[in-house]
């Protein structure tokens, strides 16, 4: 399965040949930044399994967790791409509202409930952690 996706203007375009490890939603502060007051939802994949071509600027600052975090985004429109964590080098996370299929993304968890505004739509039915969970494999 190949799965692709890039940015809104479209100078940033990537790929992968695997699937992801997991898919979450998050909603951490520093996500709900990201997705203008709402959850991301986050699919993380192994870093040798995907390509990323085009410029990305990158922002880097510690989350939440304590772990330096590498935010990468289009320079030209300004869309979130991937997320890296310093301490988890092996591992980037793809926003899913990138994807070319966004359907594609199906979360497995919702993660940093603790952090979600009280007027957070958050689904009943997935397991539900109040910070970080242990990291993916």
């Amino acid at each position: 399965m190949l799965i692709k996706g890039g940015c809104l203007c479209g100078a940033v375009r990537y790929q992968s040949s695997e699937s992801p490890i997991t898919t979450r939603t998050c909603w951490c502060r520093d996500c709900q930044y990201l997705a203008a007051g709402s959850a991301t939802v986050n699919l993380i994949f192994h870093n040798a399994a995907l390509t990323i071509d085009g410029p990305l600027q990158t922002f880097s600052s510690p989350a939440a967790s304590g772990t330096l975090m590498h935010r990468a985004f289009c320079p030209a429109c300004g869309t979130p791409i991937s997320s890296r964590a310093e301490t988890r080098p092996h591992l980037v996370v793809i926003r899913a509202g990138t994807l070319d299929d966004p359907s594609f993304a199906r979360p497995s968890a919702t993660i940093w409930t603790s952090s979600a505004p009280k007027y957070a739509c958050i689904d009943p039915t997935l397991p539900q952690v109040p910070h970080q969970p242990p990291p993916a494999a």
